[in-house]
């Protein structure tokens, strides 16, 4: 099974993109974040005839987030924790696999920028809500999957130039702490555990050539709970829609579990 995580960035701007995509790559289960759109206006036609299944929790123009699969999903959720600013970030689907019933949870973590706003201390919050959430959860059922757009660098090997994000909310110390804390409720990260010490940036900016230099950082991940970290049989990081034509500015992450 494939599952893949991008944040597309506007589903409706980038639609021959994730159609091309999921044409040639074919994952069975995909994860988007920052749809931009609410759910009326979201292009269920365009994925259902490539026979993927739609579970939506949009918003318009920012945010929102979908997950698309092969396969009908059970106990789809778009409000396992309260968000106070009441934005579409999280949506939650169980799957079965292996005889396993998995959690899987779709997210996209506020950036934080600028670091003296009410947008810094949000991103805390939310962080904080999740994790006391899946505290939770791991008590219920500890297969889980957390895949998406984290808005986080865990370390200095994942980003090309760290010391100029030392006072970016993407890597300043106390949000690679909350990565951290996240990671020890009984997770890994998944790439980092199949490639100890490969690069694997996800997401380019538009600006200053940054695709075409490589001036990349890695913000997407895939968080894997210990019972399910030994089905885990790779983690790809896929460059193809990156190179297209009006690209989002991240790229997919796959993992395969056997």
């Amino acid at each position: 099974m494939i599952i893949s995580s991008w944040n597309v960035n506007s589903v409706r701007a980038r639609i021959e993109n994730v159609k091309e995509y999921l044409k040639k790559f074919s994952p069975d289960i995909m994860m988007m974040q920052e749809i931009k759109t609410p759910n009326q206006t979201y292009p269920y036609d365009d994925i259902k005839s490539l026979k993927y299944e739609n579970y939506v929790f949009g918003q318009k123009s920012y945010n929102g987030v979908a997950i698309i699969s092969k396969k009908k999903l059970n106990n789809i959720q778009n409000d396992i924790f309260k968000d106070k600013n009441k934005q579409s970030r999280i949506i939650s689907a169980e799957i079965k696999h292996k005889n396993k019933n998995i959690i899987l949870i779709n997210i996209y973590t506020p950036n934080g920028n600028p670091i003296d706003t009410d947008k810094y201390t949000y991103k805390i919050y939310w962080l904080d809500s999740l994790i006391k959430k899946l505290k939770f959860l791991s008590k219920k059922n500890e297969n889980i999957i957390i895949g998406g757009d984290f808005n986080i660098i865990p370390s200095a090997e994942d980003v090309h130039n760290p010391k100029n994000y030392e006072n970016d909310a993407l890597f300043k110390l106390e949000i690679r702490k909350k990565l951290r804390e996240l990671i020890n409720l009984g997770f890994h990260d998944a790439y980092r555990f199949i490639h100890p010490e490969k690069e694997g940036y996800t997401f380019w900016d538009y600006t200053s050539g940054a695709w075409q230099k490589n001036n990349g950082m890695r913000i997407d991940h895939f968080l894997v709970s210990s019972s399910l970290i030994n089905i885990v049989k790779d983690v790809k990081i896929n460059k193809f829609p990156r190179g297209r034509q009006k690209p989002s500015d991240h790229t997919p992450i796959e993992i395969e579990l056997a």
